[in-house]
């Protein structure tokens, strides 16, 4: 499933603004209250985890998600989707109040039966352990899978997919998001770090560089 929010390598976004030291944490106070409004309704109001918080992000169309509120508009509109997932509110019911406040004559959508998930973490954090030992070993070629299941969440980005890497680590098993956003299971697995050369991503033509990147054992195949 490529998403939204799979921007890697994506042309036309102009440069990476470096850093401002000096940037305070939040630019306008009503960001502060976004972001606080997400965390509590991500975990005690939704029944959400972060995964699924990250599986809205990537199903907002993109005016949603290019929000000109910008980084925590796009929050918003997230913790919105992950509401009316739960059930805690219907379809269009914020878009209702918000023209109600604006003074219009609008009948908002009724309350809806809430269906919060019934789950709970088998152990605190996301890294788990796991018996099997990893597939692949530090210097192994590996290829990343090309076409992804259309119908769940993944965390393969698309420049990367088909292409052969180079195993530089092997990093602590981690649940696999792909399950875990929508409440299939924990499914936990091995996570690699995986070197690959940009002339191999982005052609001949591209700066020389390796970009390294976290991926999961089923995201991978032997080359």
């Amino acid at each position: 499933m490529t998403t939204v929010d799979d921007l890697g390598g994506a042309e036309g976004f102009g440069p990476v603004r470096p850093p401002d030291p000096d940037e305070p944490v939040f630019t306008e106070r009503w960001e502060g209250r976004a972001f606080a409004l997400t965390l509590l309704t991500m975990g005690r109001i939704s029944g959400r985890n972060l995964d699924a918080f990250r599986y809205a992000l990537g199903r907002l169309d993109e005016s949603a998600y290019f929000d000109p509120d910008g980084y925590y508009g796009r929050w918003l509109n997230a913790a919105e989707l992950m509401l009316t997932d739960s059930a805690i509110l219907a379809p269009g019911a914020v878009e209702a109040r918000a023209r109600k406040l604006r003074g219009e004559d609008v009948e908002e959508p009724p309350i809806p039966e809430p269906n919060k998930p019934d789950y709970a973490p088998t152990g605190p954090g996301s890294l788990r352990q796991i018996d099997e030992p990893p597939r692949f070993a530090v210097g192994d070629h590996v290829r990343t899978r090309t076409e992804m299941p259309a119908d769940r969440p993944n965390r393969l980005p698309r420049y990367v997919r088909g292409h052969v890497g180079v195993v530089e680590l092997i990093q602590p098993a981690h649940l696999l998001p792909d399950t875990h956003a929508v409440f299939e299971g924990e499914n936990p697995q091995h996570v690699y770090t995986v070197r690959f050369d940009s002339h191999d991503l982005w052609g001949a033509d591209a700066e020389s560089f390796a970009v390294t990147i976290e991926l999961y054992d089923s995201y991978l195949e032997p080359a």
